[in-house]
């Protein structure tokens, strides 16, 4: 996915931090973060970053299951 389809499916990031040529988006639901890292793609338009990576965590910092968090993410 790209930086819009995230925003798209998840609503606006909490937190955005652009780095080098990596962005990290950051999503919060009601029981989890979840981290997005993008990176530029060699696939599709010239400079179109993409995620790489996801991570996520309870509110405690502790890590969770990236696919549950996603899962209350998109239900909130």
């Amino acid at each position: 996915m790209t930086a819009n389809e995230l925003v798209e499916h998840f609503g606006k990031p909490r937190l955005q931090i652009k780095e080098g040529d990596g962005t990290k988006l950051q999503f919060m639901g009601k029981n989890c973060v979840l981290d997005a890292y993008l990176y530029p793609s060699g696939n599709g338009p010239a400079g179109m970053s993409r995620v790489t990576h996801m991570e996520a965590r309870n509110l405690q910092g502790v890590g969770v299951d990236t696919q549950s968090c996603v899962y209350a993410i998109e239900k909130r």
